[in-house]
């Protein structure tokens, strides 16, 4: 092997170690920690993720990443070694613009942040919450302020989850969807939930129902755990180490819906390329590929009809208290239900989007300093007003409700929208390698669907662009017509009626 790239390689292998440790640390404080130990907890992650990006952005890396630039351009542009050398260039050169100090900085205020970020929202207390909000901008500010913006300054944000896209492309895509969902919504909004919809759902059966689908749908224990949170999420310290998270209330089912979300980015990770480990290649390519297949999984696959044909004895023995004269048919009916709603982690697939959309727009405002933290609250609730046409009752429910602005994720929310639209890019290739995946779901098998998607998907890791990515899966670049398509034909049907 090339002497400089397995010095590099070495070098990277304990970046991305110190970086999992940190994850793990983070996973921890998420799940397990006792709330005591958030202060000490805030110092560890400031510790561990500055002595990453100094390695990371040690100089000499940056050397061997010069000394390698003949040697790269013998290789196949698509081989392991070269996808290395030019996706760690792009990290370097990105994360050697930001002061080690800096990065410490936010990791440690944004651990702060987020339990009193969880302690607010309990209490719906957004004035507690507020300073530290104000306190992650500017140092988002000061981040922003390390780089040149070519056009808008959330480029600059996105780009850490959504690597090369630009804020102008995704307006545009959510441009064209917007007025399209609020019509939809408008049009097929069913208030009257079934009663059987409100449960109770023991606690005890959500939990074992949701290891029972996510183990048919791939995961397996000695690689996944399933543990509970407030705010849902999914982290991976290793292809082989998955911990997915959930939380249960027995008056809805969103415990199941969210399992399947989480597991679909657990899938992901677990089917990344082995020979990746331990380099910068090993992770999804985007938080919008990413996104596009917790969705997958949870809607293209978990709302389907298919799937309740599947899935309806397990459930019917699971809450048998709730589904006296409950068909399969009214499951699926019930669990498609449009209703416009608060919570964009429980919304359904036709408002999800404009959830996502109130959040895209007032994140740009205040970055742009148009919309204030003090302002920030009725912000939210005009828009929730507008778009989704609900009055937003106290700020649990509202502007306190995701976790993201807690730990600085500003410029993650677009990407939750991408990636509907890219689920169901994905899904209509899919649909072509096996055609009868309609037939496998409604027998409860998955495994063809997901070696398709391990094959053409996961397994790429980092290797390519995210928009490489999507034209090598889907033939076509982002596209929001497959998507509209989707929801017209389900919902324009009348799947709720």
């Amino acid at each position: 092997m090339n002497a400089a790239l397995a010095e590099l390689k070495r070098r990277l292998a304990e970046v991305h170690d110190l970086q999992q440790v940190t994850l793990a640390m983070e996973w921890d404080q998420l799940v397990m920690m006792p709330h005591g130990g958030a202060e000490v907890r805030a110092e560890q992650l400031a510790t561990m993720n500055g002595l990453a990006h100094e390695r990371f952005t040690d100089p000499e890396v940056g050397r061997l990443l010069e000394e390698l630039r003949p040697f790269e351009e013998s290789l196949d542009p698509d081989s392991d070694d070269a996808s290395l050398v030019r996706v760690a260039r792009r990290d370097w050169e990105k994360a050697s613009r930001v002061p080690t100090e800096l990065t410490a900085e936010i990791t440690r205020v944004a651990s702060g942040a987020q339990e009193v970020w969880a302690e607010a929202r309990a209490r719906s207390d957004y004035a507690l919450f507020r300073p530290w909000l104000d306190r992650n901008l500017e140092l988002r500010h000061r981040y922003i302020d390390c780089f040149d913006p070519e056009a808008e300054v959330y480029d600059i944000l996105l780009d850490d989850y959504e690597p090369g896209m630009k804020t102008a492309e995704v307006r545009a895509v959510f441009d064209r969807i917007k007025p399209e969902l609020i019509a939809l919504a408008a049009e097929v909004a069913s208030p009257d939930e079934p009663a059987f919809m409100r449960g109770p759902f023991p606690e005890a059966e959500q939990e074992r129902l949701s290891r029972y689908v996510v183990e048919h749908f791939g995961a397996n224990w000695n690689n996944f755990r399933l543990d509970r949170t407030v705010h849902p999420f999914c982290s991976s310290f290793a292809t082989t180490d998955i911990r997915m998270t959930t939380r249960y209330s027995e008056t809805d089912l969103h415990s199941l819906f969210g399992s399947m979300h989480e597991c679909g980015h657990g899938l992901y990770e677990h089917g990344v390329d082995p020979a990746l480990e331990r380099t910068p290649l090993c992770s999804g390519v985007s938080s919008g590929l990413h996104e596009s297949q917790s969705r997958l999984w949870e809607n293209l696959v978990g709302r389907s009809a298919p799937f309740w044909r599947w899935l309806y004895p397990t459930f019917e023995a699971a809450f048998p208290a709730v589904m006296t004269d409950v068909t399969a048919d009214d499951l699926y009916r019930a669990v498609n239900r449009v209703e416009p709603s608060f919570i964009r982690v429980d919304s359904d697939e036709v408002t999800y989007g404009l959830h996502v959309i109130v959040r895209f727009e007032l994140e740009q405002e205040l970055i742009a300093g148009t919309v204030t933290t003090a302002d920030l609250p009725e912000a939210w609730n005009a828009r929730y007003a507008d778009y989704l046409g609900v009055e937003v009752p106290n700020d649990q429910v509202g502007v306190l409700q995701d976790i993201h602005w807690s730990f600085n994720g500003f410029g993650y929310f677009p990407t939750y929208q991408l990636g509907n639209v890219i689920s169901v890019q994905i899904w209509e290739k899919l649909v072509e390698a096996v055609p009868d995946v309609d037939a496998q779901i409604e027998a409860g098998e998955f495994a063809e669907l997901g070696a398709w998607l391990r094959s053409n998907v996961y397994a790429l890791g980092r290797r390519f662009t995210p928009q490489e990515t999507i034209e090598r899966v889907t033939g076509s670049a982002l596209d929001a017509e497959p998507y509209l398509r989707y929801l017209q034909t389900k919902y324009g049907a009348g799947v709720a009626a």
